[in-house]
């Protein structure tokens, strides 16, 4: 089972990737469950791309401020310039982009953008429409219900993956490997990812000494309905406050304006800090549950815009028994996104690796610094999975493999379960939205007492995730961009 190409991860980036891969290469996809199961699915908010080349400039000048100083300014440079390249090609692709009674695209305005740059696809189904319109143009193999469990790496080769599925395990050889398995969300009590998003791969870099950089660099996103049973929360897109829904406490006070002047429109990292921080005063003053309450206002649109506009939000809520949009809706942040990732240079090839790629949400090409700005992890996902396709085309590279054993590890033992929901909490609470040296030591000291349990690899390898995001939290002393220390 050798092949050209290997990917991990079947979401926007790894898709893309290999749809920039010609037909005459083999090519392999692997996801862990479903297709759909995977972040791109289920975002809701949009691509940003620079609407022009005359927006480019303010495109690049919105990511480094939204990234607090911390981003690649080349890396984002390239960024915006090859927004245009994608969109050309997405459009050519017949993506189900929506329009305009006229046919032109529709842009919306997200925050910390200067301008309406965000297009969208199906309301607020961009994500599960692009991913399903990907999906059908597909000419390579997807392999579902198979989960890589180790990297076959060699110097500075890798010559595949270990996989598990329902067949068994095996070992698949290629030339090139790409890694697209997204961030790090099964790690937290609160987040909106796919249950398949668990930061192992992550852990596998580092058992083989390769480098992580910038992750305690994780975005919270502001606006999430948790009042749900399910792991991943409900995510209220960015958009909905785009287009003028208000973020308010219980009796209607827009109190975002005291912390910034942008109100509901500041940076992500702002808003959920001084929600998280507004909430912590309302709890002080013992008053009523849900008078400690912050909700969403979306007074501000007509119920047949709203349903038009946003379908999939309403859907959501009115299965909950939300009249809307006449109803506030409670709110919490949540985790949302690694800022953080695998070390990889200016085409997606991890750093001192000759054939080993990461793209998307697992990479770190230094485009999003201390934050993210709103819609651009999509445009980077798309961006760099071109990137990564053109330089396998043009290297060609062939390499002579020898056969790797089966690794003999358990991959899951009896008490993991119990111990992950123990992690997800130290994680949620010592390591959220505000950071103290004190809980973030309490939070290394845990996951070091379960790396010495009887435990099975998978764990061992989100924890080995976890333990790096700690440390870089504890090095990095000053607060910057979504990482903030009191």
């Amino acid at each position: 089972m050798k092949y050209d190409v290997i990917i991990v991860g079947a979401g926007i980036a790894g898709l893309y990737a290999a749809l920039n891969l010609p037909k005459n290469l083999k090519v392999l996809i692997l996801c862990k469950d479903q297709p759909w199961e995977c972040n791109t699915f289920y975002a809701q908010g949009g691509i940003a791309v620079a609407k022009d080349i005359d927006d480019i400039p303010l495109h690049i000048q919105d990511t480094l401020n939204a990234g607090a100083g911390l981003c690649n300014r080349e890396i984002v440079e390239t960024l915006s310039k090859e927004s245009l390249e994608v969109l050309e090609d997405l459009i050519a692709k017949n993506t189900p982009f929506d329009r305009d009674e006229n046919g032109n695209l529709l842009f919306t305005k997200e925050a910390a953008h200067s301008t309406a740059r965000i297009i969208h696809a199906g309301g607020d189904c961009t994500g599960r429409a692009i991913h399903s319109h990907l999906i059908s143009q597909l000419n390579h193999t997807l392999w579902k219900n198979a989960t890589v469990t180790e990297l076959l790496i060699e110097g500075d080769t890798c010559c595949g993956v270990s996989v598990l599925t329902k067949r068994g395990n095996y070992n698949l050889y290629a030339n090139n490997v790409i890694l697209a398995s997204g961030g790090v969300g099964a790690l937290f009590n609160y987040h909106t990812n796919a249950y398949t998003i668990s930061g192992e791969l992550h852990g596998m870099i580092l058992e083989n000494n390769l480098e992580l950089q910038d992750m305690e660099m994780l975005q919270f996103h502001p606006t999430v309905f948790t009042k749900t049973p399910h792991a991943r929360k409900l995510l209220l897109s960015e958009a909905l406050r785009g287009e003028g829904a208000r973020i308010v406490d219980y009796w209607g006070n827009r109190f975002l304006f005291d912390y910034d002047k942008n109100g509901e429109l500041a940076p992500r990292d702002k808003v959920a800090r001084s929600i998280f921080d507004y909430k912590l005063k309302l709890k002080e003053k013992n008053l009523k549950e849900e008078e400690c309450e912050i909700y969403l206002d979306l007074s501000p649109f007509s119920k047949e815009f709203f349903y038009h506009r946003f379908p999939n939000i309403a859907r959501n809520l009115s299965s909950f028994g939300y009249d809307l949009p006449n109803d506030k809706i409670p709110i919490s942040p949540a985790f949302h996104y690694c800022m953080g990732g695998i070390k990889v240079d200016r085409i997606g090839k991890v750093i001192r690796m000759n054939n080993l790629y990461a793209i998307g949400e697992c990479a770190c090409t230094g485009v999003h610094g201390a934050n993210r700005l709103a819609s651009n992890s999509l445009l980077e996902g798309l961006v760099f999975a071109k990137r990564a396709a053109q330089n396998i085309i043009h290297n060609n590279i062939e390499l002579n493999f020898r056969e790797f054993p089966l690794h003999l590890q358990v991959l899951q033992k009896e008490q993991d379960e119990n111990l992950k929901a123990i992690l997800r909490n130290i994680m949620w609470e010592k390591v959220g939205i505000i950071r103290k040296k004190s809980g973030l030591n309490e939070a290394l000291g845990g996951i070091y007492v379960m790396l010495q349990s009887n435990i099975g690899r998978l764990l061992k390898l989100r924890l080995l995730t976890a333990k790096n995001i700690v440390e870089s939290a504890i090095k990095r002393e000053e607060s910057i961009g979504a990482h903030y220390r009191i």
